[in-house]
């Protein structure tokens, strides 16, 4: 007797608002559903009225928020037929990929940089199974790469350039939404390829219109993808608030960036596939983009996991960095309520977690006596 109230996944959840048939066999690794957990000890440690939120993405399966649109983009590979996927990849795309491919029983290809991935998402790729073609190059070189190779080999592209990568990904608005009541006042989400940002603009606005109509410019490059199942639940759409790291950073400076160069390796990324669309984001929900330091991000990480123990990669600690910063400079007014999008987890990378905490980790060697392990507790606590 199958399970009445068992969870199988963000496709059969919203099946009614994502292309997909009664027949459609879907590959589901039970994504999505992640927590949206309330900050209780930052807003006090900073000083302001505000009801900061962080989205847990890195509680999907693979523990990246790419869960989402790999779902559906793998969903649809192989009810059109395919047979093998191909990505470019700073990690999290690729052990995502490998894994949905695992699942489906197809072929996964990925292309990452060389030297510039963190371990944790590379043992995912590889362990999955997938082929591993290490360039030496960059992300966006890699992305070059997947667009000619699909020109010429029966692959599916499986980045945020496949419209069904975004149809998965809207569902992280749908939950908000479902769980606050409404919409939040502002969404901060860090930007890389800005793929996510569109996505989370979209089901916004899906969830604020009752028309079948695209009512957003930035939907429209959803190639004819889109749901819209009618029925209004809320009337609000957020102001979308992008955060990128200042040594990739191409919506500050106003074009692509070449040589990007970052701590936060999930977007080290210098040309955005999704450019035009996060532009009209920004335009239609009154947002903006800012940048913030390594040092910044890497301390928003220690922040969040200290004060409320909950463990980001530095990528994912983009977007509150850039949300507190904005809240005591007055941009984000106080009364407001934020969402601040944690796109991965930060076991993706330990090497950078370790590297900045061996000046203030409390490690000692004792001997393995009541008396040596009970001076090191108290000496502790007197700290």
């Amino acid at each position: 007797m199958p399970f009445r109230n068992r969870y199988t996944g963000l496709i059969d959840r919203y099946r009614d608002r994502l292309p997909v048939h009664d027949d459609t066999r879907i590959i589901s690794l039970g994504e999505g559903n992640t927590p949206l957990i309330r900050l209780n000890n930052i807003p006090r440690a900073i000083g302001k009225d505000v009801d900061i939120y962080v989205k847990y993405e890195g509680l999907n399966p693979t523990g990246s928020f790419k869960d989402r649109g790999m779902t559906m983009a793998v969903t649809k590979t192989v009810e059109e037929g395919g047979k093998a996927i191909i990505c470019a990849s700073t990690g999290n795309t690729s052990a995502s990929a490998a894994a949905y491919a695992a699942r489906a029983g197809i072929t996964a290809f990925v292309i990452i940089p060389d030297g510039k991935i963190a371990m944790g998402k590379l043992a995912q790729a590889m362990i999955s199974g997938a082929t591993v073609i290490q360039i030496r190059g960059n992300f966006d070189e890699g992305m070059r790469l997947v667009k000619e190779v699909a020109d010429h080999a029966p692959v599916s592209i499986v980045n945020s350039i496949n419209p069904y990568r975004l149809q998965g990904q809207k569902t992280a608005a749908y939950e908000i939404i479902e769980e606050l009541g409404r919409a939040p006042d502002y969404h901060c989400l860090p930007v890389g390829n800005a793929g996510n940002i569109t996505a989370h603009w979209i089901g916004y606005c899906e969830y604020s219109s009752a028309s079948g109509e695209h009512v957003t410019e930035a939907c429209a490059f959803c190639d004819g993808k889109c749901s819209f199942a009618g029925g209004s639940i809320v009337g609000n759409r957020p102001t979308m608030v992008g955060y990128q790291a200042s040594g990739s950073a191409p919506f500050l400076r106003g074009h692509m960036v070449d040589d990007p160069d970052t701590v936060a390796t999930a977007i080290r990324i210098g040309h955005p596939q999704s450019w035009e669309r996060a532009w009209k984001v920004r335009e239609e929900s009154g947002g903006w983009f800012a940048e913030c330091s390594d040092e910044e991000i890497l301390e928003a990480q220690k922040l969040l996991t200290r004060k409320e123990g909950i463990f980001c990669e530095p990528a994912s600690a983009t977007s509150l960095a850039g949300a507190l910063r904005d809240i005591r400079e007055g941009h984000i007014p106080e009364g407001s309520s934020v969402v601040c999008t944690l796109t991965g987890h930060g076991l993706k990378d330990p090497d950078t977690a370790i590297a900045q905490s061996k000046e203030t980790a409390r490690m000692v060697t004792v001997d393995a006596d009541l008396e040596s392990v009970q001076r090191a507790i108290l000496d502790n606590l007197a700290d």
